[in-house]
């Protein structure tokens, strides 16, 4: 009788990490006592997730990866010639990657690089303005829109080394939930709207997943 050996896990197709990234992320959200409408199917708008509790709601876009970080603009940039032409065209791609998230969105950061089958990814939570900010800093250091969730480079003053991480309030906890949920910063709302901006799209339906362990209050 044959052996089945089963080959080592790698890294999987993108359809696969960002499947896993959104089911993990509606979990953890029930985890914390909040009820979790889950949009599936072709016509589902840009969002993932729609996060409620008590009257208070948030829309989230999962956003996953595996080779540790997040090139969230590639889509809306051109190539242009020379760094200053690169860097202002990274800024107008910001801008428009900015402009399809509305105020009540939260990009759910979810990071699979160097996890094991037997751990949960790492997840960030953070505003698209906070996200657009990072986004900004990358490029007028870098010359590159990338998000990145850990970076080491030499800085041209003193050639010191300097280990740049996302920020720690952005960690998925209750109470980074419940900041976002119930007194969440307004940057996004003021944010300037570009000139290409769409209308939102209007919610489908979902599943809801209630399973109330370390509440949000």
């Amino acid at each position: 009788m044959p052996v089945l050996v089963h080959p080592p896990i790698r890294s999987s197709p993108h359809w696969q990490i960002a499947l896993s990234a959104s089911g993990i992320a509606a979990a953890q959200f029930a985890r914390c006592g909040l009820d979790v409408t889950v949009l599936s199917g072709p016509e589902r708008p840009r969002h993932d997730l729609v996060v409620t509790r008590s009257g208070n709601l948030f829309k989230v876009c999962v956003l996953a990866s595996d080779d540790g970080i997040w090139d969230l603009t590639q889509a809306y940039q051109k190539r242009a010639a020379g760094l200053a032409g690169n860097m202002a065209e990274c800024h107008r791609a910001i801008d428009m990657w900015l402009d399809k998230h509305d105020a009540r969105m939260v990009c759910c950061l979810v990071q699979f690089l160097g996890v094991t089958i037997d751990q949960l990814p790492r997840i960030y939570l953070a505003t698209p303005y906070e996200i657009a900010q990072k986004l900004r800093q990358a490029v007028n250091r870098a010359g590159e829109a990338i998000l990145w969730e850990e970076r080491k480079w030499v800085s041209d003053g003193d050639d010191s080394r300097i280990v740049e991480k996302l920020p720690a309030e952005w960690l998925f906890s209750s109470e980074r939930v419940r900041q976002l949920l119930t007194g969440r910063p307004l940057e996004a709302a003021a944010a300037p709207r570009s000139p290409f901006a769409r209308p939102s799209a209007t919610i489908l339906g979902g599943s809801v997943l209630p399973a109330p362990v370390d509440q949000v209050a």
